[in-house]
């Protein structure tokens, strides 16, 4: 992988993973030793011992090289912002007027989460659309997240990552453009939409993660689908540990995941939804996902991101104002993923002009539906026209 000495110049970045750090990941695999079965061996307690060898088996056979010759197809570079290496893709539009697209990447994903959109979104003629919605993409890692490493310093919030993110678009010429996020990517989008820079055209999301304020007439105007979105939020806290864990011991954690590559993998759950059987991630592209991450040593940035949140969020005054964002804002709330309430959605962001709901797709739905995903960022920015 190229150097990342400090510089504000964007270079040229290539995806060379050093043989020997191949051959290390396969011995580590094929030394694999797994904890003891839950009785049932399901999804029940966590990633079950079943699942993790036909995992091992699969990344045995992997093909690392095929992997980065497909993500390395697209132009990717690197950059310092705030002191912190920036990876990031930038794939332009051949379509004269194309509107800049900053995707922001998921939990625990990287830019690799969005390779399936790039062409749908910078091509729409060639997939049956039209040449005005067409975009330049700028897809960056997240810092600790991917080629975004290491880490410079603490307290990269998603706050920080929304100027770091602003700053970037900036550097490549841009002067006024969008953000498409999901998960994390999503909590920086709206970041984005808090500062609001000048010339930004605003946000599509995949989640708002407004949560009810206490006040029973917000209930008193609930759907019942919204009902169903609650329940899914008190599941989704009884199985999302790894929330606690690397919001309050990341480097602890870290150790593990940095030493075992099936530790990683198994501590990506979230891509298979817990087990919970909705998933349309396949295991190919879960493998391709923690392969980035493992190679990267990504693991305990990663996780410290959280702790710079949770820890910004302790230091917020507890009479603070709520921070509401009036930024244009689409949502795509899909299936099988978390239920963006629209009623507590619309009390924290006064602008949402763009809501779509789809029959199919969950948390990952850039890697399960992109079609969807990139027709509803055509559909949003179209009506801000």
């Amino acid at each position: 992988m190229t150097n990342t000495t400090s510089h504000t110049d964007i270079r040229p970045f290539t995806i060379d993973v050093a043989q020997a750090d191949l051959d290390d990941l396969m011995e580590r695999l094929a030394r694999t030793r797994l904890p003891q079965p839950a009785p049932a061996d399901d999804w029940d307690m966590g990633t079950p011992n079943a699942y993790l060898r036909e995992a091992v088996e699969a990344w045995r056979v992997f093909d690392w090289r095929a992997a980065e010759a497909r993500i390395n197809a697209v132009p990717h570079f690197i950059t310092e912002v705030d002191g912190q290496p920036i990876h990031f893709i930038h794939v332009r539009s051949e379509h004269p007027g194309a509107t800049p697209l900053l995707l922001a990447h998921t939990y625990p994903g990287s830019s690799v989460d969005y390779l399936d959109l790039i062409d749908l979104l910078v091509d729409p003629v060639a997939h049956g659309g039209r040449a005005e919605d067409a975009f330049d993409v700028v897809i960056p890692d997240a810092p600790g997240y991917g080629f975004s490493n290491p880490v410079a310093e603490p307290g990269w919030t998603t706050a920080r990552v929304a100027r770091a993110y602003d700053e970037l678009m900036r550097r490549l010429g841009y002067a006024e453009y969008g953000i498409h996020g999901s998960d994390n990517g999503a909590l920086v989008a709206r970041d984005l939409g808090l500062a609001k820079p000048e010339g930004f055209l605003g946000l599509h999301v995949l989640q708002l993660f407004s949560f009810p304020s206490g006040d029973p007439a917000e209930f008193e105007r609930l759907e019942p689908q919204d009902y169903a979105g609650l329940e899914h939020m008190q599941w989704f806290q009884s199985v999302g540990g790894y929330n606690t864990m690397n919001a309050s011991r990341p480097q602890t954690v870290a150790v593990g995941l940095s030493d075992s590559p099936i530790a990683l993998l198994a501590y990506s759950e979230l891509f298979n939804s817990f087990g919970n059987g909705t998933s349309l991630v396949t295991l190919e592209q879960i493998i391709t996902e923690v392969s980035v991450n493992w190679f990267a040593n990504a693991a305990a940035g990663m996780s410290r991101s959280y702790l710079d949140n949770a820890r910004a969020a302790a230091s917020e005054p507890e009479d603070a104002a709520p921070k509401v964002n009036d930024a244009p804002t689409g949502v795509a709330v899909f299936k099988d993923d978390f239920q963006t309430i629209k009623v507590f959605a619309e009390r924290d962001n006064s602008n949402i002009v763009h809501w779509s709901r789809f029959e199919q797709g969950g948390h990952y739905a850039a890697l399960e539906v992109p079609e969807l995903v990139a027709g509803d960022i055509r559909a949003f920015f179209a009506g801000l026209r």
